[in-house]
């Protein structure tokens, strides 16, 4: 029994590892089971990410070049990870942003602030002076920033982080089937690469 026991053991240590290898050497994690994607008819890639992430705002520059070259057949989505009451401030600004349809705006700004001249930006007033600044009229904000919509979008992130099996950030999953991140790719560079792999991949199943 015993013998059993360990040869047993030493099966699923194996298989973990080389499960690992495997996610090591194509960079990115297979979902199981995979979720289901919003439009039937597009490679959907969904980012993960927190304004107050070292590691996002390094990306950032980069998806926002991905983006010029996308193809047509591709919907990008971002969605703020919800893991605290501090992310959840940050995470509500963005679905505001989103509702008022001036994420363009001031995504790179909101980064900027956070990470260069480390302001907070989490109460409702400092939000909105950000946002007025902007472009934005204050009263929109504060409508919009606790309207029924925003507050729906809250209640949902966290829920679509579980769905992925989100842990950190950045995160990217292509397709409601591929998780990819820094540490699986090996940095935001092949980030990209496995991206567009897996897009490519994608595409010819359409």
């Amino acid at each position: 029994m015993l013998k059993q026991m360990l040869q047993t053991s030493l099966i699923v240590v194996l298989f973990s590892f080389a499960t690992a290898l495997k996610a090591e050497s194509v960079g990115y994690e297979t979902l199981s089971p995979a979720q289901p994607t919003q439009h039937a008819d597009k490679v959907e890639v969904i980012e993960f990410f927190w304004y107050g992430c070292p590691h996002c705002y390094s990306l950032e520059p980069m998806l926002q070049q991905w983006l010029k070259s996308i193809p047509k057949n591709v919907e990008f989505i971002r969605i703020p990870a919800v893991f605290n009451e501090q992310w959840g401030k940050h995470a509500k600004a963005y679905f505001a942003a989103e509702s008022l349809g001036v994420v363009d705006k001031v995504h790179a700004d909101f980064f900027d602030a956070i990470q260069n001249k480390k302001e907070k930006l989490e109460t409702e007033d400092e939000l909105a002076k950000f946002f007025v600044a902007h472009g934005v009229d204050e009263k929109q904000f504060r409508e919009t920033y606790n309207s029924f919509m925003v507050d729906a979008k809250m209640r949902q992130a966290p829920v679509m982080a579980g769905r992925y099996g989100i842990t950190g950030v950045p995160a990217v999953i292509v397709n409601g089937k591929f998780k990819t991140n820094g540490p699986l790719a090996g940095s935001h560079e092949k980030m990209i690469e496995v991206m567009n792999n897996l897009i490519k991949q994608e595409s010819a199943t359409k």
